[in-house]
């Protein structure tokens, strides 16, 4: 089934987890969805303490795991590509451990999508094991982590920086 904006506005949780409209993009909806994650970023995060922004995450990330899980049984398709929820969520943990520059933010941004789209293990593992919404939610995760780890070296060896 593709989504369709009466799907998208028929319940909440597919409100969310086709990230607010973003996943219905005819073209690469989950980078879509990932530079929407980028742009609501200091929305959500200039407001709160770094311990209240990673407990706002947690609770997203369970959330997530609820929404996308609706929403894929409703779609058929459990990790339907509109789903765009869980590169949200997982782009802020990234740019939450990203020096707050435009061009550092951008390189957290492809360094995530390169990782979620070519998933190298345990990714891919993780997305073909995994299902339901905790699999949706949890590869992204992955791929977040190998986003951080790139983005560490990259600012450790090539700009002498620490996160």
């Amino acid at each position: 089934m593709k989504p369709t904006i009466p799907f998208l506005l028929a319940h909440p949780a597919h409100f969310i987890a086709l990230g607010f409209g973003s996943g219905l993009s005819p073209r690469a909806p989950g980078t879509v969805g990932t530079i929407l994650g980028w742009a609501l970023y200091p929305l959500i995060r200039t407001p709160v303490s770094d311990t209240l922004f990673l407990l706002f995450l947690a609770a997203f990330f369970a959330a997530g795991v609820i929404v996308c899980d609706r929403t894929g049984r409703a779609l058929g398709v459990s990790d339907h590509g509109a789903i765009v929820w869980d590169e949200m969520v997982a782009i802020w943990l990234v740019l939450f451990f990203t020096p707050a520059t435009l061009l550092w933010q951008a390189v957290a941004v492809v360094l995530f999508r390169i990782f979620d789209i070519l998933k190298p293990p345990p990714i891919r593992w993780a997305d073909r094991k995994l299902k339901g919404g905790f699999g949706v939610m949890f590869d992204d995760l992955l791929a977040a982590a190998f986003a951080i780890a790139a983005l560490y070296i990259l600012l450790h060896f090539i700009a002498g920086q620490t996160l």
